[in-house]
């Protein structure tokens, strides 16, 4: 039995584990909290804050939304970025509210064909779009973990030290992959039917610096609805950690997982309801409202491809 044989079997099982010890976590946590000050504080929210909030969130959506382009010098068609831009945002506003596989996979598929872009070239975009996410990510996330910014509480698990190591791991994948976009000759890859294109050294540290600027905007939107005495860089941190918690258990939305984690680490920095509050408009602001634009934007574009289909019907 190989070693991803064996990855694959416990997977499953230990994925099941993960999400049944973060039920109890949130339950736990549930009880404790001051539902009468989580109330107060959303009626509290002042609107300039939250127009803050939708205006970081709007900015963070055209960023990850110019992911594409970089996918876009790898393939031979003529497409403008405002063919593409609306795709990306339609795209991400399904993925974090259903799934990878619905909102940046099956929707990008469906939308790219309509524009006429060959499946192998939609595959080309999705793949370069996922490298940018990620390598960003581990590249920040690196960097926050690595410096110590943000501490575990004790009895966890992973201790800060712990945490430390592995943001130095990540940190070195992220420059191997720059080695990897320098010096590799073979410069493409097929995981799980997804290819990945190695760019250029210059394009790549462009997709790191795009991926990084979009978990920091997710971050910056969280920091403006939680309490005024929490510093950005821890709050950046632990949505950095809640993430990786969240790829594991595969909840769509991370429902639950991105709350527990949050009030697991900063219980002790700020109150349990003032922090739920703060994450409940953070899903409404991030996640729900968007949503309810990109069925909209998606809508129009399906009205708008038949309506071309039957005036090229022939009489």
């Amino acid at each position: 039995m190989t070693s991803e044989t064996r990855f694959q079997r416990w997977k499953k099982p230990l994925t099941i584990v993960f999400f049944l010890a973060l039920i109890v976590l949130f339950t736990l946590l549930a009880r404790r909290i001051d539902w009468s000050e989580v109330v107060q504080t959303l009626g509290d929210f002042k609107v300039r804050t939250l127009l803050i909030a939708g205006a970081v969130t709007l900015c963070s959506f055209l960023v990850y939304a110019s992911f594409d382009l970089i996918g876009r010098t790898y393939i031979r068609q003529d497409l403008g970025w405002k063919q593409i831009l609306p795709v990306g945002i339609i795209s991400y506003a399904f993925n974090l509210n259903l799934s990878a596989w619905v909102g940046g996979i099956a929707m990008r598929y469906r939308l790219y064909s309509r524009l006429g872009v060959s499946t192998g070239n939609i595959a080309k975009i999705l793949g370069l779009s996922l490298a940018t996410n990620w390598f960003g990510y581990m590249a920040l996330a690196g960097v926050i973990f690595s410096s110590g910014l943000v501490t575990m509480p004790p009895g966890w698990k992973v201790s800060s030290s712990a945490l430390q190591g592995i943001g130095a791991l990540l940190v070195l994948v992220s420059l191997g992959y720059l080695a990897a976009c320098q010096f590799s000759k073979k410069r493409a890859w097929s995981i799980r039917g997804i290819e990945i294109n190695l760019p250029s050294l210059r394009m790549a540290c462009l997709q790191l610096a795009l991926g990084a600027l979009n978990w920091s905007l997710m971050a910056a939107v969280i920091f403006t609805l939680l309490p005024a005495k929490l510093d950005y860089p821890l709050v950046l941190g632990v949505l950095l950690i809640s993430a990786i918690a969240g790829v594991v258990t595969h909840i769509p939305a991370g429902l639950g997982v991105l709350e527990a984690v949050f009030i697991g680490l900063l219980q002790h920095e700020a109150s349990r309801g003032s922090l739920l509050a703060g994450l409940i408009a953070y899903r409404a602001i991030y996640f729900i409202v968007p949503l309810l634009i990109a069925l909209v934007m998606y809508l129009a574009v399906e009205a708008k491809a038949k309506a071309l289909r039957v005036k090229k019907a022939p009489a």
